[in-house]
């Protein structure tokens, strides 16, 4: 299913069912059975759903009705390829000059962040307990 979804902060759930061809009522379903699926409510108690919220309910969909998974299966379908992704963001062991050079990055940020610091701030070092 090819599906362009617009350049939006938030769908409502009406948008959400249009872009998806998902009625509201499963959508709502699927919200109570996937723990990944847990669009927010705005001041009037509506749903909003942000961007990755309707790829997810695109890929459920998929899952679902063309793999033809039970809840079940999709459900841990989505947990390996969570883990899978969690994975590929690891970064490699880094070599002593990388370490180095990060360690001096971090140093003239802490040096900006002092020359920002509004006067009266507490700083982050007195927060952590350090003396």
């Amino acid at each position: 299913m090819g599906v362009t979804i617009p350049d939006k902060l938030f769908f409502r759930i009406g948008e959400v069912a249009r872009l998806t061809e998902v009625p509201p009522y499963v959508l709502r379903y699927w919200e109570s059975e996937f723990k990944l699926l847990r669009p927010r409510k705005n001041h009037a108690g509506q749903r909003v759903y942000r961007k990755h919220e309707v790829q997810l309910v695109l890929r459920i969909r998929s899952l679902l009705y063309e793999d033809r998974l039970t809840l079940e299966g999709a459900k841990k379908r989505l947990q390996q390829e969570a883990r899978t992704r969690v994975q590929q963001l690891e970064l490699p062991a880094l070599d002593e000059q990388t370490r180095e050079l990060l360690r001096a990055i971090r140093a003239r940020l802490e040096g900006i962040r002092q020359l920002l610091r509004r006067p009266g701030e507490v700083s982050l070092e007195r927060r952590r307990g350090a003396t």
